[in-house]
């Protein structure tokens, strides 16, 4: 993605948090607190004077009860395709990990698909609590390996392994290869 786009969807990114704030009629003060979070932060990220990470994009979800898929949804190309042109991009600022959401936004479904691609050696922690909401998900390592740390346990996936987790706490993914590895994730909501 070249950096006018980059710059776009983190304009774009900016504005959905703060919609989906207000939406929830939160203050930045509340969603501080829900997402443990600085209010200045939170105001930086809302102004697009900061390019958050996606530790803090789910801290932020988290506490609007949003999944992070939610964010990068483009309604204009709603519809029952969702063409590689279309899929949003985004590029974590601190471990460099590239996400792709590949499933079409405004069709209803539930279910979400991501496709990741983690440089070498990089690590991505999402610490954030999820009291309100659990993420059913599954991961499924297209290129590459990857370990996976959820509930204490770490799993190492394989190119074709696939793990299933109720997700309700936090989660390293850590790719120890020296090669990029890339994995799926298909997510919804869990039932409560």
């Amino acid at each position: 993605m070249d950096q006018t786009n980059a710059t776009d969807l983190d304009r774009r990114l900016a504005a959905r948090l703060k919609a989906a704030r207000q939406r929830r009629e939160l203050t930045l003060d509340a969603l501080a607190e829900r997402a443990g979070v600085s209010r200045a932060m939170i105001s930086r990220i809302e102004r697009g004077e900061s390019s958050p990470t996606a530790a803090l994009l789910d801290r932020l979800c988290a506490g609007l009860g949003v999944t992070l898929s939610a964010l990068f949804h483009e309604e204009r190309h709603a519809g029952p395709v969702a063409r590689l042109a279309d899929q949003p991009v985004w590029t974590d600022p601190g471990s460099g990990y590239v996400r792709r959401n590949v499933s079409p936004p405004g069709t209803g479904s539930k279910i979400e698909i991501v496709d990741v691609t983690i440089p070498a050696a990089a690590r991505v922690l999402l610490d954030s609590a999820r009291a309100a909401s659990r993420l059913d998900q599954q991961v499924w390592v297209l290129e590459g390996a990857i370990e996976l740390t959820v509930g204490g346990q770490t799993h190492r996936l394989a190119a074709g392994d696939c793990l299933h987790m109720l997700l309700d706490g936090p989660i390293t993914y850590h790719n120890p290869g020296t090669e990029p590895a890339r994995y799926a994730v298909v997510l919804t909501m869990a039932d409560s």
